[in-house]
């Protein structure tokens, strides 16, 4: 294991950069920097934090987030794998689709919230056409990417061996693009409690989002609404971290993996 010596270790270093965002939050209203109703300081929003995380309300909204991003989540990855292999396997499906790619890619999800309202209403539906939408050309677009990295090479080996089709993308072509697999989960991942979070605030679909709203429009409610916001920030670190380790563990085996000098 090794450090930079100019830089330090950087995980230090980031729980140095956190500490001192939590003391500038907590000088900046008592010191009359910023008015406390629009930001309260770091120790009331963690005492209502830690009032929270002892009512049944915010563990049922935090189970109905969970809920919603790791359903659209593992539909997209299922969806955006089989769409990527099968597109990127044959040359002439893939010229067919590029410009429908292209044009539905750019789409921000937000912009189908009216759609997600009138067929799902306020209900865990909206919230995965959404997430499943927006993760879904995460995967995608990782996959063809991972196809079309397939060495020549190899391929012509296979070919040359009367590999099945199956055969091909099994030892060929899957163990190429899952490297690109996995930076697309973690990609996606990120982006689907992103979008959970949305639907909940904007649509009001249980969760997280749906409690922020509520505690957003509640007379003295400011700490309870950072400490839901804190509670949404520690879930996307959370989740990027395990995506990481997760990608690091199965792919030990890959010299993208090996080259990495852990710090």
């Amino acid at each position: 294991m090794t450090t930079s010596r100019r830089g330090g270790n950087p995980v230090m270093l980031g729980f140095a950069g956190l500490a001192g965002l939590l003391v500038v939050i907590e000088l900046l209203p008592r010191l009359g920097l910023v008015n406390p109703a629009y930001l309260p300081p770091t120790s009331k929003i963690a005492v209502a934090l830690v009032d929270e995380a002892k009512t049944a309300t915010f563990w049922q909204a935090l189970g109905d987030t969970l809920t919603a991003w790791i359903t659209g989540l593992t539909i997209a990855v299922v969806a955006g794998v089989v769409a990527g292999l099968v597109i990127g396997s044959v040359p002439v499906l893939r010229e067919l689709t590029a410009s429908t790619v292209e044009f539905l890619r750019p789409i921000p999800s937000v912009a189908l919230i009216p759609l997600a309202v009138l067929l799902y209403g306020t209900e865990i539906g909206s919230s995965l056409l959404l997430i499943c939408y927006a993760a879904f050309w995460q995967i995608l677009v990782q996959v063809l990417y991972g196809v079309t990295d397939v060495d020549p090479v190899a391929e012509e080996t296979a070919r040359s061996y009367r590999f099945s089709t199956w055969g091909r993308v099994r030892h060929v072509l899957w163990p190429t693009a899952l490297p690109y697999v996995f930076t697309g989960i973690r990609l996606a991942a990120s982006v689907a409690l992103v979008l959970a979070i949305t639907a909940e605030l904007v649509i009001g679909a249980p969760g997280l989002g749906k409690e922020i709203g509520v505690a957003q429009a509640s007379p003295g409610a400011e700490a309870i609404m950072y400490a839901l916001i804190v509670v949404t920030g520690l879930l996307g670190v959370i989740i990027n971290l395990l995506a990481r380790t997760g990608e690091r563990r199965l792919l030990a085996w890959h010299q993208s993996i090996r080259g990495e000098v852990i710090v």
